[in-house]
C-alpha cells in the first residue's frame, strides 16, 4: 500500500512522503514509550519515592512533549502530501493515458477511469490524509508497548506478543469480508458510470424510437446492481466489524485474567497490576481503532491499487529519437504483417502491401476483414503481432509518436469535435495554422457554407461532440482538419459511407486536393470513391490480400471483386415504389 502510494504521488513527491512515514512512526514509538513510563511512574508515587516520582515525571512530560511535536508535524507531512496528490493527480493520469495504446481502452475503461479520477482521487486523498497515520501510530504503538512490557513483566509481555496472531486473524477476516464484495462494487460503479454515459449519448436514439418515459433497462439494471453490492458490502462490513472487536475484547479479558492471577499468586503487587492494566488497554486501543477503520484502509487500499496499475500500464516502447527516413521508399509497406485483437482470432494474416507515394490506394472488403484494422496498424494504435509496418521506409516502432503522427492525417467516420469553436475545431490540424490557411481549408472542405449558416460564424461553439452541427458537417470539419494539417499520407477509414450527395462532393474535391501532394489510403464503399483509386486492395475473409489492382483489371479478372461490383452496381438501382 505505501509503495503503491509513493508511485501515485510520483517522482519528485515520493522524497516527501518517505518524510511523512518517518514521522509517522516517531510519532507512533513516542506514544507508545509515553504511555509505558505511567508505570514507573505509579510505582513511585505509591511508594512515595519523590525523586524517583519527579524523576519520571520529568522524562514522561519530555517524551509526551515531543509526542506531540511529532504528532503535529506528521499530520502537516500528511496533509501537503495529499494536497500534492490533489494538485497532480489528474494531470499525471492525463499525461500517462496519452502515452497507453488505444488497445487499452476496452469497453469498460472510460467507466473504470471516470471512477478512479473522482471517486478513486478522493479516496486515495484521504487515505494519506486521514488513514495512515492511525495505521503507522496503531502498529507501532503496540509494538512499541508490547516491546516495554517485557521490562515490567516478561510474563504478560509473552502474553502480548501471543495475543497478536489471535488480534491480526480477526483484523484479517474482517477485511476480508469487505474484500468479498468491493470488487463486485467496483465493477457495479464502473458499469453505472458507463450506462449514465451511455443514456446520455443516446438519447436521440432512444427518443426516435419512443422511448420518452425516462425508462432505460440497462441503466437500471446497472443502478440496481450497485444499491445490492452497496448493501451486501454494508452487512458484510457490520459482521467484520463485530468479529474484529469480540477478539479485541476476548483478548483484552484473557489479559485481565491472567494478570489477576498473577496478582493473587503474589508475582505482582496490586499497584504495579492497575499501571499495567491501563498499559494492556493502551495496548489494545489503537487495534480496535484500526478494526474500526479496517473497512475505509481496504476501501483505499483498492482504490490505491486501481490507481496504481492505471499508472503501471505499459505505453508501447518509444524510441528516444526517430530513425532517418528513407526518402525513396513507399509511403506505407505491410511486410508480412500478422495482427489479432487481445485473445481473440487473428483478424491480419501475413498481410503484404505496398502504398507508393502520391498515390491512392482504396482498401475493399467485408466486414471483418481487416481494413480498419490496417489504419490503426499504420497510425500505430497497436502493435503488430508479427512482420513490420513501415512508414517512409522506417520500422513505426522506430518512430517517436510526434514524428509517426506528424506524417498521418486520420479521418474517420466518427468524428469527434470538442465543444469549442468551430475555428478552434478546424485548427486542431495545425494549432500555429495562420486565420488564412484555417479559411482556405475550411473553404476547400466546404465549412465556408456551414460558417455562413452559424449564428456566431467562426466563433460559434459546436458543443459536446459536436452536437450542433449534423453528421455530414462534422465530416467536412474533420476534411478541413486534414487539409490544414497538410500530411504527406491521409487516411479515411469510411469517410463516405454516410454522407449525402453534397457532402460527398465537399470529401471528392478535397480528396482530389490532397491528391496533389499526399499519398492516400481510403476505405470505402462507394463506386465513385472506388473507381478514382490508383490501385484497389481486397481484403478476404481469412485475413489476406485477396486481389489487388486496378478497377479495370479487377473486373477483368473476376472473382472477389468483380462480385462486389456488381452487387454495388445493382444496389444504385434499387428505388422504393408505392403498392
Amino acid at each position: 500500500m505505501i509503495r503503491d502510494l509513493m508511485r501515485i504521488l510520483g517522482p519528485g513527491n515520493d522524497a516527501r512522503y518517505r518524510v511523512f512515514l518517518a514521522w509517522a512512526v516517531a510519532y507512533g514509538v513516542l506514544q507508545g514509550v509515553s504511555v509505558a513510563l505511567l508505570v514507573p511512574v505509579t510505582r513511585a508515587l505509591f511508594d512515595a519515592d519523590w525523586p524517583s516520582f519527579w524523576r519520571w515525571l520529568g522524562v514522561m512530560a519530555a517524551t509526551t512533549l515531543l509526542c506531540m511535536v511529532a504528532h503535529y508535524v506528521q499530520a502537516m507531512k500528511g496533509f501537503e502530501s495529499a494536497l500534492v496528490l490533489l494538485r497532480t493527480m489528474h494531470l499525471r493520469l492525463g499525461d500517462h493515458l496519452v502515452t497507453l495504446p488505444l488497445g487499452w481502452f476496452g469497453a469498460t475503461r472510460v467507466g473504470q477511469v471516470s471512477q478512479i479520477a473522482t471517486k478513486g482521487t478522493i479516496s486515495v486523498m484521504g487515505a494519506i490524509a486521514h488513514l495512515m497515520t492511525p495505521l503507522i501510530s496503531g502498529v507501532v504503538t503496540t509494538a512499541t508497548i508490547a516491546v516495554s512490557m517485557f521490562f515490567f513483566d516478561w510474563r504478560l509481555g509473552v502474553a502480548l506478543v501471543v495475543s497478536a496472531p489471535v488480534i491480526w486473524v480477526a483484523a484479517r477476516f474482517a477485511t476480508d469480508m469487505t474484500a468479498r464484495v468491493d470488487d463486485r462494487m467496483h465493477a457495479a460503479s464502473v458499469e453505472s458510470n458507463n450506462r449514465v454515459l451511455e443514456y446520455a449519448r443516446c438519447q436521440q436514439a432512444l427518443r426516435a424510437f419512443g422511448r420518452t418515459h425516462g425508462v432505460y433497462e440497462p441503466l437500471d439494471a446497472a443502478i440496481e446492481e450497485q444499491r445490492v453490492a452497496g448493501r451486501r458490502q454494508m452487512w458484510l462490513v457490520v459482521v467484520g466489524s463485530v468479529v474484529n472487536g469480540f477478539a479485541l475484547q476476548l483478548v483484552f479479558s484473557a489479559l485481565i485474567v491472567l494478570g489477576a492471577l498473577l496478582a493473587l499468586d503474589g508475582e505482582i503487587d496490586p499497584v504495579t497490576l492497575v499501571a499495567l492494566l491501563g498499559l494492556i488497554a493502551r495496548f489494545i486501543q489503537p487495534l480496535n481503532e484500526i478494526g474500526d477503520l479496517g473497512a475505509a484502509i481496504r476501501l483505499a487500499r483498492n482504490d490505491i491499487r486501481r490507481m496504481s496499475e492505471v499508472l503501471e500500464a505499459e505505453p508501447l516502447p518509444e524510441p528516444d529519437h526517430s530513425a532517418p527516413a528513407a526518402h525513396e521508399a513507399p509511403a506505407v509497406e505491410f511486410d508480412a504483417v500478422r495482427f489479432g485483437y487481445d485473445d481473440a482470432a487473428p483478424v491480419l494474416r501475413g498481410i503484404d502491401l505496398t502504398v507508393p507515394r502520391r498515390s491512392m490506394i482504396a482498401l475493399v472488403g467485408p466486414s471483418g476483414s481487416g481494413k480498419t484494422t490496417v489504419t490503426r496498424l499504420i497510425a500505430r494504435f497497436y502493435d503488430v503481432d508479427g512482420g513490420t509496418v513501415r512508414v517512409g521506409g522506417v520500422d513505426v516502432r522506430d518512430l517517436t509518436t510526434a514524428d509517426l503522427m506528424s506524417q498521418l492525417s486520420l479521418v474517420f467516420q466518427d468524428v469527434y469535435l470538442f465543444d469549442d469553436t468551430l475555428r478552434a475545431n478546424v485548427r486542431v490540424g495545425r494549432p500555429d495554422a495562420t486565420d488564412d490557411e484555417v479559411t482556405a481549408a475550411a473553404r476547400t472542405a466546404g465549412v465556408g457554407e456551414i460558417v455562413d449558416r452559424l449564428p456566431d460564424g467562426w466563433d460559434t461553439r459546436v458543443g459536446e461532440g459536436g452536437a450542433a452541427l449534423s453528421g455530414g458537417e462534422r465530416q467536412r470539419v474533420s476534411i478541413a482538419r486534414a487539409l490544414l494539417k497538410q500530411a504527406p499520407i491521409v487516411l479515411f477509414d469510411e469517410a463516405t459511407a454516410a454522407l449525402d450527395p453534397d457532402n460527398e462532393a465537399h470529401l471528392q474535391q478535397a480528396m482530389e486536393v490532397l491528391k496533389q501532394n499526399s499519398t492516400l489510403l481510403v476505405i470505402a464503399h462507394k463506386l465513385t470513391t472506388v473507381t478514382a483509386a490508383d490501385r484497389i486492395v481486397v481484403l478476404g475473409d481469412d485475413g489476406t490480400v485477396a486481389q489487388s489492382g486496378t478497377h479495370v483489371e479487377l473486373l477483368a479478372r473476376g472473382g472477389r471483386y468483380a462480385d462486389f461490383w456488381e452487387l454495388r452496381t445493382r444496389a444504385t438501382g434499387w428505388q422504393l415504389v408505392s403498392g
